[in-house]
């Protein structure tokens, strides 16, 4: 229950007490009020005139606490009074201009800073801006919520970058591993060649070394038949000189030709890395589109070289992060396709339920719609034994024979998507569309059996200036 003011009044000042202290008659003063009445004359009460028992009286604390709190409800009341006035005209703020967002009052109202305004009464602006801030609340929230999400899945996708990372560099060394192999191997060969060349050419000088040995011998025999003839008679000479003649003659004198003999450098170091590259592009194969692994559904296994694709029912431990499709079987190429001719083909052998063609970069990821030109596709689908291009509604196609490749064919600058039959180059279907943005290779399938690209060989060309 709240007592009168009157009852916390100070006697002597006449106002809310301060510090109030109890005399033994039962009577509250100030301190400060009461001690200068003391100073004036004796410490009597200057109520009741009695006697004061103690020159220093105690604080009557439950006074003091009552007058604080209503000095402090005073004081509160007076601020609400001021926050409810207009601080310019001093008049109460009734009004919301919709244009400013903020209260005003009549005076404002009529003012040339909001003479021009919509204005609405102050309760009704209340309840409108609680309104929006409840829905503002609620978008904040919301997004708390979603980064809540987030944050909670980030250990998952620091761990999945970890292993994308470790599996990456295992099939890098792989792939080198193998160039590193052919390499040593084509190094072996040409070093056996070497080593093949150099027993040949030795095995040859040694029989020319041995000819040219049994030539000198024969020479030096006949030597010396006509050195003894030349110290015989006269007689004796011409009797021999027809036999020694015919020996000299007889006596043939081999080849003096040495070309040929030595290890011939360039024909193995000629032009050799290149003959080295070269022979290695005989082996290598170059996939014109290659799949982008964070791209694809979890439920579509990518091969290590992501040039193949399959479906699973097992579905892969894989982030849910936005460039992924979220709803359907499909992934997209890496390469951005925004100018230029591109062709790829694609083996799809004995997989009977597809969609191949090109997707726009842009198209949602996150929803399930169909693959029609009006969504950002071109594409052309096999299901059901039968050949559709995804047109707005599907056109049915009829083919001779049901290709076990396709070949897709963009020429973006003329804005035509085209379909082949690689074995014979016969056109199954083609879309024209004047492109806007950058395409993408599109895949989709729900097979087990998996779509292809094929390889092309590659060629070297040398440019002569």
């Amino acid at each position: 229950m709240s007592l009168p003011e009157e009852d916390l009044t100070c006697p002597i000042c006449c106002d809310i007490f301060t510090d109030p202290v109890l005399l033994s008659c039962s009577h509250s003063f100030c301190r400060s009020c009461l001690k200068r009445c003391w100073e004036t004359g004796l410490r009597v009460c200057p109520v009741c005139r009695k006697k004061a028992s103690k020159a220093s009286p105690p604080t009557n604390l439950a006074l003091r606490n009552v007058c604080e709190a209503l000095l402090q409800a005073r004081g509160n009341s007076a601020l609400a009074e001021e926050k409810m006035n207009c601080i310019l005209h001093g008049e109460k703020l009734k009004l919301f201009c919709l244009v400013d967002k903020q209260p005003i009052c009549v005076v404002c109202q009529s003012s040339k800073l909001h003479k021009s305004h919509d204005c609405s009464p102050i309760e009704e602006a209340v309840l409108d801006c609680k309104d929006e801030l409840a829905l503002s609340l609620k978008n904040l929230q919301d997004k708390v919520d979603s980064l809540k999400r987030i944050h909670k899945t980030s250990t998952g996708v620091f761990k999945y970058i970890k292993s994308q990372a470790l599996e990456t560099q295992k099939l890098i060394k792989s792939h080198f591993e193998e160039i590193h192999q052919a390499l040593y191997q084509e190094e072996s060969d040409r070093i056996a060649a070497v080593k093949k060349e150099e027993e040949e050419k030795i095995a040859g000088m040694k029989d020319k070394i041995k000819e040219l040995s049994a030539e000198v011998l024969s020479f030096t025999e006949t030597i010396s038949v006509i050195q003894e003839q030349l110290k015989e008679d006269d007689i004796t000479l011409l009797k021999n000189f027809k036999d020694i003649q015919d020996r000299e003659k007889s006596t043939a004198f081999g080849s003096d030709n040495m070309s040929g003999l030595l290890i011939d450098v360039t024909k193995h170091l000629c032009n050799l890395k290149f003959k080295v590259l070269e022979k290695m592009l005989e082996h290598i194969d170059y996939t014109p589109v290659i799949l982008d692994p964070n791209t694809a559904h979890p439920c579509l296994i990518l091969s290590d070289k992501l040039t193949s694709l399959h479906y699973s029912k097992q579905h892969s431990c894989c982030p849910d992060n936005p460039e992924r499709f979220h709803m359907s079987a499909e992934v997209v190429g890496m390469a951005a396709l925004g100018s230029g001719s591109h062709h790829w083909v694609v083996e799809t052998g004995s997989n009977q339920d597809w969609l191949l063609g090109v997707a726009s970069s842009s198209v949602s990821r996150d929803c399930e719609i169909s693959a029609r030109p009006e969504n950002g596709f071109w594409t052309l689908c096999f299901r059901d034994g039968e050949f559709r291009a995804m047109t707005s509604p599907p056109t049915t196609l009829t083919v001779t024979t049901a290709p076990t490749q396709v070949k897709v064919q963009l020429d973006y600058n003329k804005g035509v998507v085209s379909f082949f039959d690689p074995a014979d180059d016969t056109l199954i279907f083609a879309f024209t569309h004047m492109f806007t943005e950058t395409l993408l290779p599109y895949f989709y399938t729900q097979s087990s059996h998996p779509l292809r690209i094929m390889p092309e060989k590659v060629l070297v060309t040398m440019l002569r200036q």
